[in-house]
């Protein structure tokens, strides 16, 4: 199931990635980890992790992030308001890189573009809800040139395809349970706009509500795409 063979993405489950780059920086991304119910336990324990992405600020994207880097102390990849949130938990400044929509960001030899999602964003702090700028998808470009889509949480929306115009990539990672994001039939259309050859499907099947699955994807799909059926834990 390899996509680039000096690239790998394991998937923590939900919205949660861990990635090993070209040169062997490890990327987590969206950090969901210790308190992710569908989490391998193997997977729970972040021993090391060079470079923290983060696509917004929602308790399933971040919950983790503070403890892990704490202990691994990463170059952070966010919002500029996720980035102010984070400093002011106690997290070092200098390792924070708080951008916006548009914008490229060259970190650990990787270069991150934040680009537009439809989703909301706001970060759970002290039992309520505190302004988390807006959510993000993330293009990355590996040190070898191997570019993908990250979409984080969103809806289909046409400047998917102006995305991809500008990017150049054959991989989108797609969210595709409901409810909360796209199902299957708004990431079929996803797909399309994208123009991709392959889809990594996520944030489905941690609970009863997200209910898409790769292979009613697939079907929508057809032959043109290949939909990756995945389970957490599984290495792509």
């Amino acid at each position: 199931m390899a996509l680039n063979a000096d690239v790998s993405f394991t998937w923590v489950g939900h919205g949660t990635w861990k990635a090993r780059s070209a040169k062997g920086k490890e990327i987590l991304i969206d950090p969901w980890v210790m308190n992710n119910p569908v989490a391998p336990e193997n997977l729970k324990t972040v021993e090391r992790c060079d470079l923290m992405l983060i696509t917004h600020g929602h308790f399933d994207h971040i919950h983790d992030a503070l403890e892990i880097a704490r202990r691994t102390k990463p170059t952070i990849v966010c919002n500029h308001e996720i980035g102010v949130w984070l400093g002011s938990k106690g997290l070092d400044g200098e390792k924070i890189i708080g951008g916006n929509t548009g914008g490229t960001i060259e970190a650990e030899g990787i270069a991150v573009t934040l680009v537009h999602a439809e989703h909301s964003c706001g970060n759970t702090d002290n039992g309520g809800i505190v302004y988390g700028g807006e959510a993000c998808g993330l293009v990355i470009e590996f040190e070898n040139g191997f570019s993908v889509y990250f979409a984080g949480d969103t809806d289909v929306f046409g400047d998917m395809s102006l995305i991809a115009e500008l990017s150049k990539f054959d991989v989108a990672f797609l969210p595709i349970g409901g409810f909360y994001t796209m199902g299957p039939d708004r990431a079929a259309k996803a797909a399309q706009l994208l123009g991709v050859k392959t889809v990594v499907p996520m944030h489905f099947g941690t609970f009863p509500i997200l209910s898409g699955n790769p292979s009613q994807l697939q079907e929508l799909v057809g032959g043109s795409v290949k939909v990756l059926d995945i389970k957490p834990g599984d290495v792509v």
